[in-house]
């Protein structure tokens, strides 16, 4: 029995290393706010990192592998494009709606059946995120092209 390891397992860890590397320089890149803080940066920063040190424990602690379970192929599928759908939408509708939908369709997607949590996931996470994004980091919402409720609702 071989416990050679495999280099798929290499190549994951090399992919998050560059990637992690690449959005550490994006995050970078990120403006100041206003008063010449960081704001904006930090969550970005936070992520890119993160994604940079699991690279490197990945490549490190690669194990042999097992065959690979396919049967989570079609729902990760799925959520490739809710993310896509969801940040375009941002642009066009704004960030409060867009997330309204999309919230409960992620978490659907990840087992939670209950209608009920559904409906608050739809109502809450839109107002959390803006809570912790924009009022309290102070970062400008995307605004959407077509509809933005800020407009109805008022604020930023």
């Amino acid at each position: 029995m071989s416990t050679k390891v495999a280099p798929v397992s290499r190549a994951v860890g090399v992919a998050l290393i560059l990637v992690g590397i690449g959005a550490i320089v994006a995050s970078l890149s990120i403006g100041l706010d206003q008063f010449g803080r960081w704001g904006a940066r930090y969550f970005p920063l936070g992520g890119s990192i993160a994604l940079f040190l699991l690279g490197i424990a990945e490549f490190w602690g690669a194990k042999p592998s097992q065959p690979m379970d396919r049967h989570h192929l079609p729902a990760i599928g799925v959520l490739l494009v809710l993310s896509v759908v969801y940040v375009w939408s941002i642009s066009v509708i704004g960030y409060l709606v867009s997330t309204a939908l999309a919230a409960p369709l992620a978490l659907y997607l990840f087992g939670v059946r209950n209608p009920i949590g559904l409906i608050v996931a739809a109502v809450l996470c839109p107002a959390v995120y803006h809570g912790i994004f924009f009022v309290a980091l102070g970062v400008f919402p995307p605004l959407g092209q077509w509809f933005d409720l800020l407009d109805v609702i008022g604020g930023y």
